[in-house]
Parts: structure tokens; sequence; C-alpha cells
């Protein structure tokens, strides 16, 4: 492979991971009027990801339903609870539970 042509693959890769960004931006802005239009923004932006095999940020994975796939917005379409050292979020959808370890400073 030539170095053109592996400088243009991380110059792919780096689209395709700002895109993911800029749809989880417009799912979090259409959440409130359009929360069916939120979800399918999430699914574009998981689409991508996974087209050019770019990890998702474990920041924006977590506000995604790991069964299924639907934007989460705490105390609106998710529940949020410490329970111990973990936090665990509950979908309104489809009640599937995520958990997540935590380090409460003390």
């Amino acid at each position: 492979m030539s170095r053109p042509r592996k400088r243009q693959k991380h110059a792919i890769k780096d689209i395709a991971a700002e895109r993911m960004v800029v749809l989880f931006g417009l799912a979090q802005s259409t959440y409130a009027t359009h929360p069916d239009r939120s979800d399918r923004y999430v699914d574009l932006a998981r689409r991508v990801g996974m087209r050019y095999r770019v990890r998702m940020p474990s920041a924006l994975r977590r506000r995604i339903c790991r069964k299924c796939h639907s934007f989460l917005v705490p105390g609106s379409s998710a529940r949020v609870r410490l329970h111990g050292r973990y936090l665990t979020i509950t979908c309104s959808k489809c009640g599937n539970h995520m958990r997540y370890p935590y380090h409460r400073d003390s």
C-alpha cells in the first residue's frame, strides 16, 4: 500500500468519526420534537461507524441502547440509577439494563 492511499484512508476515517459526532448532535437537538427521527440519526451514526470501521467514542456509545439501538436521554427515554459501584441505565422502550462501573470520590 502506497503512502498517499494510507493518508487517504486516515482522512476518510476522520471524516466518518466527525459525521458520527454531528449525527449525535442532531439526535440530541431533535429529540424533544421528533424522537423517532433522533433514533434514525443514531442508526445512521452506527452504520457510518460500521461501514468505515471507526469505533464510536464511549461517551456516545452510552447514549445508545445495546438491545434496541434507540437514542437514550436520561429522564425521558432512559432511567439512570446508582447501585453500589455501578451506574445502571434502563431503556424505556425495551427495558434493557446496562451497567457501567464507576468510582465514587470519597
